[in-house]
């Protein structure tokens, strides 16, 4: 596998697919990524040369990428539930942030279902004990 940025991207792929195995390259950075280091995107990684690879490595020195991105998107969420804006709240709380409802789903922010059961008092257990 070859390692670009301290990420490793399969070697079956083509480059112009396997590039997005970057956090932060989708379809469209990664093309312009190839352009720029003069790669054919349709070359497979397991294809590429040393000096391809460097020229890949340099393109991707201007983007905010990886452990970069990741960085600024943490602080940007603490700096939300700082300041209490609604999104922040709404990160705090783990519930949904851009305004999905939440009666239903939610499940991925919510996690699995709390069944809450009743609460009976000591006499109403007694009492239902003593029907039986």
């Amino acid at each position: 596998m070859a390692r670009i940025i301290g990420v490793e991207i399969p070697n079956d792929k083509k480059i112009g697919i396997a590039l997005r195995y970057i956090y932060g390259i989708g379809p469209t950075l990664a093309l312009e990524v190839c352009e720029k280091a003069q790669v054919s995107p349709d070359i497979r990684t397991k294809d590429l040369t040393d000096e391809q690879l460097s020229h890949l490595t340099t393109a991707l020195q201007g983007y905010r990428i990886e452990g970069d991105l990741r960085r600024e998107v943490q602080q940007n969420i603490k700096r939300k539930m700082s300041i209490n804006c609604y999104q922040g709240i709404r990160h705090k709380r783990g519930l949904p942030v851009r305004g999905q409802r939440t009666s239903t789903n939610a499940r991925t922010r919510k996690g699995p279902r709390k069944t809450v059961g009743v609460q009976r008092s000591k006499e109403a257990k007694a009492a239902a004990k003593e029907k039986q």
